[in-house]
């Protein structure tokens, strides 16, 4: 690691915590009125600040002919020849990577952001969801533009999805970085799967209230790093709520969520043959304590073939550390992917 980051490194310990006994005994955020400003969205996210425009391409989902959509961005500084495939979480879509797509264009990379079919400007089909399909779709971009190899990049959902890319199709991978990934532990036997009307009904009593307290979840290790960013990608989410094509959104995350539990990719792990990292902010809340996470992410690393494996947490971060910390995370992002361009 670069001496600049193993000092912000031992900084962030310090603050982190500090932060994290902080926030102990009280909620993550304190109250807030619900805005009364947010129109009905697009559940295609026609409104959603995308930092580049977008391609589609259509294909074919269980027989429904859709379009998935994507971005495709020159690089800015001089062209190293590489392409870095940026890979969505579960609550966003492409667009909230726009500083990460900064720093690695400026780096010299192409970069290409898909939206998963049932994301952002993507289709919405009524289908079964899973990650082979999704990779396959994936894929069918890359042949479409005539790639043939990237440096995957998965965050949140998109880590469990980068890795099972990564094993479907090992020629088109190069290098890997799981970015504090959810689905690090198959929990199919700690309990039943949640039928999917039941998980359909939750979804459409979402509001604003309930769309901050789930996305405050991020900052739960450090409440005021809750920032304009955040609330903007609540504001976002919660005015497809507000849209008559709920309905179908609802239907869609309700088979996804069945998607998570169902599809674990733990198991993929040993078949990764490519150098592959461990990334993102220490602080990750979601599986519970901060020190579950860090294991697992340990874990991962330790599983990937022939030494392969690395791990790079910042203490002080949490599940969406390039929101938090771009200064932080993109520069570290960016050191790692240029190991290999030769």
């Amino acid at each position: 690691m670069p001496a600049y980051l193993r000092t912000l490194a031992s900084v962030l310990v310090i603050l982190g915590a500090a932060a994290a006994a902080g926030a102990q005994g009280r909620d993550i955020l304190p109250p807030v009125p619900t805005p009364t400003d947010i129109e009905p969205g697009s559940i295609t996210c026609d409104e959603c600040p995308y930092p580049a425009p977008s391609k589609y391409l259509d294909i074919s989902v269980y027989s429904q002919d859709v379009r998935i959509s994507y971005m495709d961005i020159a690089p800015t500084g001089t062209a190293n020849g590489h392409v870095v495939m940026l890979m969505h979480g579960n609550n966003f879509g492409g667009f909230y990577f726009g500083d990460i797509i900064d720093g690695l264009t400026d780096a010299g990379f192409r970069v290409v952001v898909p939206d998963q079919i049932g994301y952002g400007k993507s289709s919405k089909p009524i289908a079964p969801y899973n990650f082979n399909t999704q990779a396959r779709n994936t894929q069918l971009i890359l042949e479409h533009e005539g790639i043939d190899k990237v440096m995957a990049v998965g965050h949140s959902m998109g880590g469990m999805l980068a890795t099972r890319f990564t094993t479907q199709y090992p020629d088109s991978v190069e290098r890997l970085v799981i970015y504090n990934p959810i689905g690090l532990s198959d929990n199919r036997f700690n309990r039943p799967m949640t039928p999917v009307d039941q998980i359909y009904e939750r979804i459409l009593r979402t509001d604003y209230q309930s769309t901050r307290r789930s996305l405050s979840r991020y900052v739960g290790h450090d409440p005021s790093a809750w920032n304009e960013k955040f609330e903007l990608y609540t504001r976002i989410r919660s005015s497809w709520t507000l849209s008559a094509d709920f309905p179908r959104l609802a239907m869609v995350q309700a088979i996804i969520s069945q998607m998570l539990y169902q599809d674990p990719v733990v198991y993929d792990w040993p078949h990764i043959h490519v150098p592959t990292l461990a990334f993102g902010g220490a602080e990750d809340l979601l599986l519970g304590p901060a020190e579950v996470f860090q294991e697992r992410m340990q874990v991962l690393a330790d599983t990937v073939p022939n030494g392969n494996g690395r791990t790079l947490l910042f203490p002080g971060l949490g599940h969406v550390p390039h929101l938090e910390r771009p200064d932080i995370i993109v520069p570290a992002l960016v050191d790692y992917l240029l190991e290999g361009v030769e």
